[in-house]
């Protein structure tokens, strides 16, 4: 039987039983994720487990790394996934909820949270379940994640432009301020269709940026290329 996964430099995923694929939107979080001195690291909602072993990949040797997912079948792939790669050790998949979910404080929490609302349209009951926002709101990964994160510790999001603003009035709801805002542009000379951004309780300097993922000649953007280049086979 062809495998139905996608396979990195490091690593491979099988997503088969998983609500969302691989796509776009994970790997831009995986590759993006400021780690800086991150030891403890939640992904909430993680799926095949691709934005937890990309995070592996990139962090040094201690890092430990809590996949949480609330669906059985894509927490057991997911584990098998990690069991799989070359870092079981730093991977750990946890099935759950994260409104349930209690643990020691984490440095950094990253996700790519459900965005669409319960009129949208899926081909499968489990894709419905992954991106519909009732599963998780905004409101609930902001305020879970002030309780379950260090006093320093920072929130990463991938997000498409109609979440922008409520992820902005939900993160000053709960004390959290915008450091970091990447705009994606799919391509080259089109508007942004989602974002990157960073959020911590500290206050800082913004940090704005794009990242163009192709240009107009057919190629990856240099940035996304470097970003991507460690873990794309053809690259």
């Amino acid at each position: 039987m062809a495998s139905s996964g996608f396979s990195f430099k490091q690593f491979h995923v099988e997503h088969d039983r998983c609500g969302m694929k691989v796509g776009t939107d994970g790997i831009l979080l995986g590759a993006w994720a400021p780690l800086g001195q991150a030891r403890r690291i939640l992904d909430v909602g993680t799926g095949s487990g691709l934005v937890a072993l990309m995070l592996a990949q990139r962090g040094e040797p201690g890092v430990r790394i809590t996949g949480l997912e609330p669906d059985p079948d894509a927490a057991v792939q997911a584990a098998e996934n990690v069991a799989a790669s070359p870092w079981p050790e730093r991977v750990e998949v946890v099935r759950g909820r994260l409104q349930a979910f209690e643990g020691d404080p984490f440095d950094l929490i990253v996700s790519n949270p459900p965005y669409f609302g319960h009129g949208q349209s899926f081909a499968s009951q489990a894709r419905a379940s992954a991106r519909h926002t009732g599963s998780l709101t905004l409101a609930e990964l902001f305020s879970h994640g002030k309780r379950l994160l260090s006093a320093d510790g920072r929130i990463c999001l991938v997000l498409p432009w109609q979440a922008r603003d409520e992820a902005l009035k939900q993160a000053d709801s709960n004390g959290f301020h915008l450091l970091e805002r990447q705009e994606v542009i799919t391509r080259e000379g089109k508007e942004s269709g989602r974002f990157l951004m960073q959020f911590s309780s500290i206050k800082s300097c913004l940090n704005v940026g794009e990242i163009v993922i192709n240009t107009n000649k057919n190629e990856y953007g240099e940035r996304y290329k470097g970003m991507v280049s460690p873990f794309y086979l053809k690259l």
